[in-house]
This record gives C-alpha cells, sequence and structure tokens, in this order.
C-alpha cells in the first residue's frame, strides 16, 4: 500500500458520502437513533433547539461512528471467535459489550489507545487481541470526541484530534491486512482477497469511518478558524499520531 496521502485521495468518495449522510442526520430538533435491527429512527428532541447546526452535525458524526466501531468489532470477532473464546467470554456479543460498556481490562495492563492498538499484534501477546485493538480504538476515538456525546453551542472540538484519528484508522487497516506472526499468519484476520470469495468489508466500513472523521475534522477547523496539520507517512512505517496527548483546544 502506498503514501496516507494516496490513501486519502482514495478515500475521496467516502468523505463526500460521510458529508451527505451527516448532513441528512442532522435535521434541526430532531435526533436520529440506530436501533438493533439496523433500522434508524428520527423523533424530535426539544433539547435541539440549544444546537447549533454544526453541533447537531457533531453529534450525528458522533453517533454514526460509535455504530461503525461497533458493527467492526462485531465482524472481527465473527472473524476470529478464537479471540473471544480464548478468554472465556460467554459469548460474542458479551466480548462486545465487554469493550464498549466497561472501561478496565486487566490485561491490557492500564494500555490505552495506540499503546493497546500496538498490543494487538506483539507476538508475545496471548490475550484477546480484537478486545486490545477496538479498546485501543473505541478510546482514541472517544478522545477525538472530548469524551462527549451531546454538544451544545459552548463545547468545542480540535480538528488535529479529528484527522489524527482518522489517520490512525487507516493505520490500523494496513496493520490487519499486513501484520504477521512468525509462522505467517496473520493476527487479526479480516478482508478475504481471495478472488472465489473476495470479502473487503473491513476496508470499506474503516474507509466510512475515515470520511465521517475527515469530514468533521474540515468542519470543526472551518468553525474554528484554524489550520490541520497534515502529515505523509509510509503505511508500513507509520507510527501512531497523538489524539490525547493533544493539547486542549482554548
Amino acid at each position: 500500500m502506498g503514501k496516507q496521502e494516496q490513501d486519502g485521495a482514495r478515500a475521496g468518495p467516502a468523505l463526500a458520502a460521510a458529508a451527505a449522510l451527516l448532513l441528512g442526520l442532522a435535521l434541526p430538533g430532531c435526533t436520529t437513533r440506530t436501533s438493533h435491527d439496523g433500522r434508524s429512527e428520527s423523533r424530535f428532541d426539544p433539547r435541539a433547539i440549544a444546537k447549533t447546526d454544526i453541533d447537531r452535525v457533531i453529534d450525528a458524526s458522533q453517533r454514526e461512528v460509535s455504530a461503525g466501531l461497533k458493527r467492526l468489532t462485531e465482524k472481527l470477532y465473527r472473524r476470529n471467535p478464537r479471540e473471544w473464546k480464548k478468554v472465556g467470554q460467554p459469548s460474542l456479543e458479551a466480548a462486545v459489550a465487554r469493550i464498549f460498556d466497561n472501561n478496565q481490562w486487566p490485561e491490557l495492563e492500564g494500555r490505552r489507545e495506540a499503546q493497546a492498538m500496538l498490543l494487538a499484534f506483539r507476538e508475545d501477546y496471548h490475550g484477546d487481541r480484537v478486545l486490545a485493538l477496538m479498546a485501543g480504538v473505541n478510546g482514541m476515538v472517544q478522545a477525538a470526541y472530548e469524551h462527549k456525546t451531546d454538544f451544545y453551542v459552548l463545547d468545542g472540538l480540535d480538528a488535529q484530534k479529528l484527522y489524527n484519528c482518522a489517520r490512525n484508522l487507516e493505520i490500523v487497516a494496513w496493520r490487519l491486512n499486513n501484520n504477521r506472526n512468525v509462522e505467517g499468519e496473520l493476527y487479526i484476520l479480516s478482508n478475504e482477497p481471495d478472488a472465489a470469495v473476495r470479502n473487503l468489508s473491513f476496508e470499506r466500513e474503516i474507509g466510512r469511518l475515515v470520511g465521517l472523521l475527515d469530514f468533521l475534522s474540515v468542519v470543526v477547523a472551518d468553525k474554528n478558524g484554524r489550520t490541520v496539520n497534515r502529515v505523509m507517512q509510509n503505511l508500513a512505517t507509520a507510527v501512531f499520531l497523538p489524539v490525547a496527548a493533544l493539547t486542549p483546544i482554548k
């Protein structure tokens, strides 16, 4: 795979789709929730009167990204059932809930964000690799949204954090497809590039998340009158960019 700038160019359609999705969801006075069966439901919310249009776009983005992370986690567990089974979880659903309904994982030894994500691709790690990866990713995304789920006029986001978060997801996608153990096996199975059984749904899901974060980064940068420091890295040697560690915006 080439450089991140090239991947960003290919992600253009995903960013455009993300923009259309968020603008459609951010209806004045309405909130949209995704039900368990995957259907979207819109309902009037009096609190939305106190929100600006940008606040509603941020709300919609946060909901969509959160739902996308859960879908991605479920898909990874379906491809890698050994991961939740080897740590004694009773079901795939319980394993997913452990990541998103909890913030303490003793086997990660306090690692968060990039440190946890890197653990998922270490030869000497014998725990649940999907948990290490997605707990790290989810914590990183929460940090990009300043650990909030509802945004109002005085709330602010940092465009750089959102941009860095998107680039880190591109690194995750590369590692899923390329990082292997000493036996030459992928640490975590995801895409199936075989021509007979072609499955690139993981790549599409991550691309959708990247598009949502990139679009919101542009919106927030424009709102705050700031510029985003763009980076160019070769994905084969790329390092995860800081998110929570960035200085909060003033």
